[in-house]
Formats: C-alpha cells, sequence, structure tokens
C-alpha cells in the first residue's frame, strides 16, 4: 500500500464517524506523519512509496486509537501552544488555542523589566506558567496543581523547553501550599484556566474530551464555578496591591464572575475570536 493509498483509506475511515468526519484528512495524514517519522512535504514529494508491513502495521493502530476518539494530541503525544511544543499525556487537560488569549492578556498587563512573581494556580501540562517564564525573563513562577502526575509532565516540559530553572513547581489545593511560604501581599499576578464546566454539560461535549480528559480538569459543580468561588478570595488575600488576577471562563460565565469579582479594580473581559467573553482580568 502506498502512501497516498493509506491516506486515502484512513479519511473514509474517519468520514464515516460524525465525530471525526471534519477533521480526517488532517488526522489521516498526520498520523502517517507521527508513524513514519517524516516531513508533510516529504510524504506530498513521494505519495508512491510503499509502506511496510511494520509501518502499516503501526499505523493502522494509530487509526484505531483515533477512531475510539482518543484525542489527536495524546497519541502524538504533543500539543504546541504559545509557539513552543508541549508533550501531553491523559493526566493533563489539552493545552488550547483559547488559552493563549490568558498568557497575551498577562504578558500585556505585567511589566517585562522588573522582577515579578506570578502563581499559575491548576497549571496542568504547565504551558501557562511555561510561557510566561520564557516571555517573562525576571518572572519567577509558580506552576501549583493538586495532581502529582500533571505534575511530572509539567516539569518535564519545562526541562524540555529551558525553563526548569525559572518555573517552580508543587502539588497544591489552588493556593494552600504556598500559604506557609509567602506573606500576605506578596504575589505580582495569579492565573488561573481552572475547570469551568458544569457537570451536567458532560453529555453535550465531544467524545475525545469528555472520555479521555482528566474530569478534574473540566467539571466544576452544577454551574462550573464551583473553584472560582474558592479561588478568588484567596486570590485577594494574596495578591499584593494592585496585583493582577487573570482567569480564564467559560462560555456564558461573564456575568456571575463579575459578582464573584465584586469589590475588585479595572474589571475587564477579553473575547475570544469568536467573541465570547474568554478572560477575566481584575486588579486587587
Amino acid at each position: 500500500m502506498t502512501l497516498q493509498q493509506a491516506i486515502q483509506s484512513a479519511i473514509e475511515i474517519f468520514a464515516s464517524d460524525e465525530h471525526l468526519r471534519e477533521s480526517a484528512r488532517r488526522d489521516a495524514e498526520s498520523l502517517l506523519l507521527h508513524t513514519l517519522g517524516i516531513s508533510r512535504a516529504t510524504m506530498l514529494s513521494y505519495p508512491a512509496r510503499e509502506l511496510g508491513e511494520e509501518e502499516l502495521g503501526r499505523y493502522r493502530e494509530l487509526i484505531k486509537r483515533r477512531v475510539a476518539h482518543e484525542p489527536m494530541q495524546y497519541i502524538t503525544g504533543t500539543q504546541e501552544f504559545y509557539g513552543f511544543p508541549f508533550r501531553v499525556t491523559p493526566a493533563v487537560l489539552i493545552p488550547r488555542p483559547e488559552t493563549e488569549h490568558l498568557v497575551e492578556a498577562v504578558l500585556e498587563r505585567v511589566p517585562h523589566d522588573r522582577r515579578l512573581h506570578i502563581v499559575d494556580v491548576g497549571t496542568g501540562s504547565g504551558a501557562i506558567a511555561i510561557a510566561l517564564a520564557l516571555h517573562l525573563p525576571r518572572a519567577e513562577v509558580f506552576a501549583l496543581d493538586l495532581s502529582p502526575a500533571a505534575l511530572e509532565v509539567a516539569q518535564q516540559n519545562a526541562v524540555t523547553l529551558d525553563a526548569s530553572g525559572r518555573v517552580r513547581f508543587a502539588v497544591s489545593d489552588l493556593l494552600d501550599s504556598l500559604a506557609a511560604q509567602r506573606k500576605v501581599e506578596y504575589w505580582d499576578a495569579i492565573i488561573s484556566n481552572p475547570p469551568y464546566v458544569p457537570a451536567s454539560d458532560a453529555a453535550l461535549m465531544h467524545p475525545q474530551v469528555r472520555d479521555y480528559e482528566p474530569a478534574s480538569a473540566l467539571f466544576a459543580g452544577g454551574d462550573g464555578l464551583d473553584v472560582y468561588r474558592r479561588l478568588i478570595p484567596r486570590a485577594r488575600e494574596a495578591l499584593r496591591f494592585g496585583g493582577l488576577l487573570a482567569l480564564e471562563i467559560g462560555f456564558g460565565q461573564q456575568r456571575a464572575i463579575s459578582e464573584l469579582l465584586s469589590g475588585w479594580q479595572g474589571i475587564s473581559f477579553v473575547d475570544d475570536l469568536q467573541g465570547i467573553p474568554r478572560v477575566a482580568l481584575a486588579r486587587k
């Protein structure tokens, strides 16, 4: 079977699934590139190249995993975020383009020419913390997560991306692990992309999200606001005067978040590319 034939066969398989139809060609090509370890240019230049039996077997195994709705990022083990390649496993939420708006908003609102102390709450793969550290060379970033398995992935990403000397990691329920280490009114910025999906929305989600990504990083009670209710008042205690709180939020949550931020200053929201309020910003 040639490369072209193998790709076409995979496209037909994926196209028969309503959840995979839209990305059928992209997934078929990406899985083949991952199987063979070649570039897209090479694939396009040699469409008549024959696949060996071992190569074809490995490709078919990856196709089976995708047909079972396993996310492409878990199959290939990587996801690009803010221009950097991050390793991802089922222990962490897959970084999404929407979260890049959160990083961008923080970088636009903190000084780049002085020492900063920043906390990333619920760091997962470490994408936010590491991206900030790489763009803020004078910042000290603490990356916190309740999951030791997630922190292991994040630490590996920090090493790979040469940020391990500037990001510290700790197992923590929200800000708890820092309470004994730092005084009140210390932190310049607290950032978080917390779980914010209402539990009742699970049935409506794409199976590759619902069935594979960690539920603890997705769902937050009946209305999706449980973590915000705990984090916002704790962040107010920990931030220095004028410190920045930056949160990713879910669809339809702007009003509720505004109410939870009552008493904060400079409350604003940043829309994503679909015009949905995606980032909440406020200062102590």
